[in-house]
């Protein structure tokens, strides 16, 4: 019974199939939408989360000054090695505090030339922000102390000045200071926010301060907490620290931030989120068009086949089996929408994650979600055209011209 109900249906979308493509043409696009819209969402999330996780594990930014309108963090007192020896040795689940100097300067090699930014700080750099090198080695202690003019560079830099080649072992030029290079970190690429982490060059903070800025400053604190710490927890503690060093009185405001990157990284995977989900909604609305599309269709079929209904419940048809014809024809152009949809909306999110180098991050869930709403699309639109025809009144129909 239900083959032939199959059989008949698919015969009546056979003999229009013009109509019929252009009936299920919303379906196909709502599905398609809907499946590329949150597929590149999900991709566009995986990838700020891992721009976020390369910038370090359980990471606190110190810096100076307070973020917004009329707050100059320049016009805030720098931090010193004083501060960092006392977060190093007062403050309990630390694992790594690093001091950051930066200014940019023109390195030389050769013929090459590049203005980069200059880091100055120490090993544990390495280790807050979970940094490897692929060749040579870290800062020695008398280099760190004695302010040696030694320097690691990122994967950027070399391309720029070496080309392929290994650049450890080789002098360049930082400003006005001779830098021999001793090691070459591991890529990391961009940031988040579009910032290029491996154009750049390291160097101990003593040999920064004293011959490429001409001043004790630290602009910025580095601070890695163990892992299975309360990064919260971490962040109070230097922030009580940090008020107690600087004479900060109770009814005064802090001169300096403490951000913890994985606070950001979660505001930034949430709104990614929600601008995700937001898309698939707006998509969503097509489904709801196709589905009015295939209701008119349907309601236009019925009155075309009056005279066949009219027939078929003369001779004996039951108003149930006129019913399921009609809602089976309007299901089978829905499922059908959707099948081309899906694979029509993995094809263009596959394209554009492709294009925009995000990963491909399928939710299968989204997928069966939207072949089953292109189903109901069909049962719920498709249902009052079939119940007008099944309740059609033979005599009448027969009559119709």
């Amino acid at each position: 019974m239900l083959f032939e109900v199959i059989r008949l249906a698919l015969q009546a979308i056979r003999r229009n199939i013009l109509r019929s493509f252009l009936t299920v043409l919303g379906i196909v696009i709502g599905v398609a939408a809907v499946i590329a819209m949150i597929t590149i969402g999900n991709g566009t999330t995986a990838q700020v989360t891992a721009d976020l996780a390369r910038l370090g594990s359980n990471l606190l930014s110190v810096n100076r000054g307070q973020f917004g309108p009329g707050r100059a963090s320049s016009d805030a007192k720098a931090f010193n090695a004083r501060d960092i020896d006392a977060i190093r040795t007062q403050l309990s689940g630390i694992k790594a505090v690093a001091p950051v100097a930066q200014k940019s300067a023109t390195v030389i090699y050769g013929s090459e030339s590049r203005i980069v930014s200059i880091t100055g700080t120490d090993n544990d750099y390495l280790v807050a922000q979970d940094w490897t090198l692929t060749s040579g080695r870290e800062f020695l202690e008398g280099e760190v102390r004695g302010g040696r003019a030694a320097c690691i560079v990122g994967t950027t830099v070399q391309k720029e000045l070496f080309g392929q080649a290994d650049p450890v072992g080789r002098s360049i030029r930082v400003g006005n200071v001779s830098c021999e290079v001793i090691g070459l970190l591991e890529t990391k690429g961009q940031t988040g926010f579009g910032a290029d982490q491996d154009d750049i060059v390291l160097m101990p903070l003593r040999t920064f301060q004293r011959r490429l800025a001409g001043n004790t400053d630290i602009s910025r604190i580095t601070v890695s907490a163990k892992d299975g710490v309360d990064t919260a927890k971490v962040q109070a503690d230097l922030e009580r620290m940090l008020r107690e060093r600087r004479n900060i009185a109770p009814n005064e405001e802090d001169d300096f931030t403490v951000r913890d990157m994985k606070q950001i990284a979660e505001a930034q995977t949430g709104t990614t989120s929600m601008l995700t989900g937001l898309l698939g909604a707006v998509a969503a609305v097509s489904l709801v068009v196709g589905g009015i599309g295939i209701m008119n269709i349907m309601l236009v079929s019925v009155t075309e086949r009056t005279r066949e209904i009219g027939i078929r419940l003369a001779i004996g048809a039951l108003e149930r089996q006129v019913l399921s014809q009609f809602l089976v024809e309007a299901v089978v152009l829905s499922l059908f929408g959707g099948v081309v949809g899906i694979v029509l909306g993995l094809g263009l999110a596959w394209f554009a994650t492709n294009a925009m180098g995000v990963p491909f991050s399928v939710d299968v869930t989204i997928v069966l979600v939207a072949f089953a709403f292109s189903a109901l699309v069909g049962i719920i639109f498709g249902y009052f055209p079939a119940r007008r025809a099944a309740r059609l009144d033979p005599i009448e129909a027969l009559r119709h011209e």
